[in-house]
């Protein structure tokens, strides 16, 4: 039976029943819940913010991933979530706006070394720590400038031992921590070989293949279940719906044949002739993403 077939005679069983129903009811009968549409709060300005849930609601997102705050020289993030008080007040305003926390972004090891730092699976440690009492699975690890494989591949074996303590913690808690890195699809594979956690999985960004000049798609088929979450923008420049370097539909058909279910990130693709107009910019993102996967 077609979608609008089911969606019609799933309207019609309700009004005969004297029952209502809601748009989000009829999106699980029509089969499209599968795909979740999230902002992340540092690029919609509002990093740690409790403000972040009411604007990624008038964005129309689903979700929003929420970062750990900065780390500079500390020993881990400048985290306002360890606090019991601040963290129970973004869980209510999450409620509050019907919105989920899709993960929890530790975006200070993009200009941190994650392989030479003393203190970097400390730092990972209470992230997992924040998530276990936050109730979110997924955490984002981003390897960073001085974890880039391809260019300092012999930082290697330091990435590969500190991956390793990180599985074990993250097997222990329950959640997976999704690395991005700077390697080809089929070498992540192999690193994760390597790591032999199953909890160490890929956060994949588009922009990654796109910038790198790798097929995005065969990239993501080769990754398969291996993706745990997604960020699914590309550099700044124009909106996704614009963006002649990404054929979503594409991307959804590759999507559905791995079996991917769960966090559709936006990162980026802002309008870069009104690349501080965060309204503008992630509604249009968000709207687009929600026609094509919802």
């Amino acid at each position: 039976m077609k979608q609008q077939q089911v969606f019609a005679f799933a309207l019609l069983v309700t009004l005969l029943s004297g029952l209502t129903v809601s748009a989000q009811q009829l999106v699980k009968v029509n089969g499209n819940n599968r795909y979740k549409i999230a902002v992340v709060d540092l690029m919609i300005l509002k990093r740690q913010k409790l403000s972040a849930f009411q604007l990624s609601k008038e964005l129309g997102a689903d979700g929003v991933e929420v970062d750990m705050g900065g780390l500079g020289d500390r020993e881990t993030f400048d985290n306002k979530l360890a606090d019991d008080t601040i963290r129970a007040l973004f869980m209510d305003k999450a409620k509050e706006y019907n919105l989920e926390i899709a993960s929890l972004a530790m975006t200070g090891f993009y200009a941190q070394s994650f392989p030479e730092r003393p203190t970097a699976v400390k730092a990972v440690q209470d992230c997992i720590n924040t998530m276990t009492k936050m109730h979110v699975k997924i955490g984002f690890l981003p390897l960073g400038i001085r974890g880039d494989l391809v260019k300092l591949p012999e930082m290697r074996p330091a990435i590969v031992a500190r991956l390793k303590e990180v599985g074990k913690m993250a097997e222990q808690a329950g959640v997976v921590i999704g690395i991005e890195t700077a390697l080809s699809a089929t070498e992540e594979l192999q690193l994760l070989k390597e790591i032999g956690s199953p909890a160490i999985q890929i956060y994949f960004n588009f922009s990654n293949a796109i910038q790198s000049g790798r097929d995005l798609y065969k990239e993501m088929e080769i990754l398969g279940s291996h993706i745990c979450q997604i960020h699914c923008t590309n550099r700044d420049s124009v909106w996704l719906q614009n963006d002649k370097t990404i054929n979503m539909n594409q991307v959804k058909q590759v999507l559905d044949k791995i079996g991917y279910k769960g966090w559709l990130v936006i990162e980026r693709s802002r309008d870069a002739t009104d690349p501080k107009n965060v309204k503008r910019n992630f509604s249009a993102n968000t709207a687009y993403m929600k026609s094509v996967f919802q």
